[in-house]
């Protein structure tokens, strides 16, 4: 009601959203409840054994700690380290990556160390983005790539992986296959006065701008291989897009297959940033130490972001980070790891092939995809109002932690909205636990087969 005696208005009765917030927040899904607080061990049963999120439940190696105790007790790494990242990491950074780039890495113009490899990406997206410009991303994608996209914004555009064949016996993450065609044309279904028709549109339009590989790939697991990044490349080179390289994985390649990396392909330096991390290399998530690795035309204007986001990234723990690359190779420590991986791996996957799930056996990374589609739950089972409304997956997910005492994560919040319904058929476990942890959770799981259809 107006106060007419000084014709200002009256003040709302109602104070709880006085200022309205960006609408940036929607578009990027920021507000919706996310799967992570949903799958929170809060929300679960005190003893659910937790395979959902991909942190770990070990320590670091104990000489890459000691090395973060050392750098506590002097003083420099106490104080802010320059904001390209502290000299001793860019040039462990240089000398483990640069043989593997075939490049004599400049460490003053193409490494950036940054506030994990999320703050690096999302850099990148605000040095590089105008409003409007168009990110393709494959699905399922990394759910943080979304909002650092529409933040800056920038406008998703989605591909999807195909699933593997339902003739496949014993499918593999490389049996998530990219249609390289859909880059360039991607198909809508659609339903008009029940007549079905597709709808074509350009993957890559003048408005495109960046594509995001993501090998080796979370959730699937999958490692590109040499051709499918060299016909990523050709795109890429034919319409002059930026690509970034998410590689953070890159030291767990199982089987003997090859990890590419698309900035050595002919021609793609130039235009490619990589992108790589301290916390899975050395199981130390909580450090928040990454990296970017590309050309000064890259780099420079990301460090310029950079700067003004964070201003430079926690000191000490990138002493303990360029430890472990300068100590890795003399201690065999990612070949160690790896094995160690393998173990835990198979203690998961054998309990899966004892219930006669499929599951793509994932050729990288921590995570592996069951196939949960004939996991059947009651109806009526008292689902909290949290997953009624999201994908099947979500309630099977559910039902899993409740009463089987093991959480995982439902593969189709990595999806958009149209193409969900792929990913509801799966859901992802992350075996980046000890070996006792994964084989308690196995012999637990084993108890799904009394909720098999």
């Amino acid at each position: 009601m107006a106060d007419h005696t000084n014709g200002q208005s009256a003040p709302p009765s109602d104070r709880s959203n006085l200022i309205p917030f960006s609408s940036r927040l929607k578009e990027g899904r920021a507000l919706a409840l996310d799967v992570w607080s949903i799958f929170s061990q809060a929300n679960l049963p005190a003893d659910c054994i937790n395979l959902g999120q991909g942190y770990m439940n070990f320590a670091p190696p104990k000489w890459v700690t000691d090395a973060a105790e050392e750098a506590l007790k002097s003083v420099s790494p106490n104080h802010y380290s320059h904001p390209r990242g502290r000299i001793r990491l860019r040039e462990a950074i240089k000398n483990f990556y640069g043989p593997q780039l075939n490049r004599n890495l400049d460490v003053e113009s193409e490494i950036l160390v940054t506030s994990g490899a999320n703050e690096g990406q999302y850099a990148v997206f605000t040095a590089f983005l105008e409003q409007g410009d168009e990110v393709i991303m494959f699905e399922p994608f990394f759910d943080q790539f979304l909002p650092s996209v529409t933040f800056n914004g920038g406008k998703p555009v989605y591909v999807p992986l195909h699933p593997p064949k339902d003739s496949i016996d014993k499918p593999t993450s490389n049996d998530w296959t990219v249609d390289i065609e859909e880059l360039r044309y991607v198909t809508t279904l659609g339903t008009i006065i029940g007549l079905m028709k597709f709808s074509h549109r350009h993957a890559i339009t003048s408005r495109t701008k960046m594509i995001i590989v993501n090998t080796p790939h979370n959730p699937i697991g999958k490692v590109f291989t040499r051709a499918e990044l060299q016909a990523i490349a050709d795109i890429a080179e034919e319409f002059n897009l930026l690509v970034m390289a998410d590689e953070v994985y890159d030291c767990l390649v199982y089987d003997g297959k090859e990890h590419v990396r698309i900035a050595t392909l002919p021609g793609m330096w130039d235009r490619t940033v990589t992108v790589g991390s301290a916390g899975k290399a050395f199981a130390a998530t909580g450090w928040r130490i990454g990296w970017l690795i590309g050309p000064r035309s890259i780099i420079q204007p990301t460090l310029a972001a950079s700067t003004r986001i964070v201003f430079c990234t926690n000191s000490p723990l990138q002493e303990a980070a360029a430890c472990g690359l300068e100590l890795a190779k003399e201690k065999r420590f990612f070949e160690t790891q790896l094995v160690e991986y393998e173990e835990r791996r198979a203690i998961l996957c054998q309990a899966f092939d004892q219930l006669g799930l499929k599951y793509s056996m994932p050729e990288g990374t921590y995570f592996v995809l069951l196939d949960i589609s004939k996991v059947y739950f009651p109806e009526g089972y008292p689902f909290p109002s949290t997953v009624l409304g999201r994908g099947r997956d979500f309630r099977a997910c559910w039902f899993i932690a409740m009463e089987i005492g093991v959480s995982s994560i439902p593969v189709s919040e990595f999806y958009c909205e149209d193409h969900a319904s792929i990913g509801e058929a799966y859901a992802r476990f992350a075996f980046c636990k000890d070996v006792d942890t994964l084989r308690n959770a196995a012999e637990r799981l084993l108890h799904i087969r009394e909720y098999l259809k």
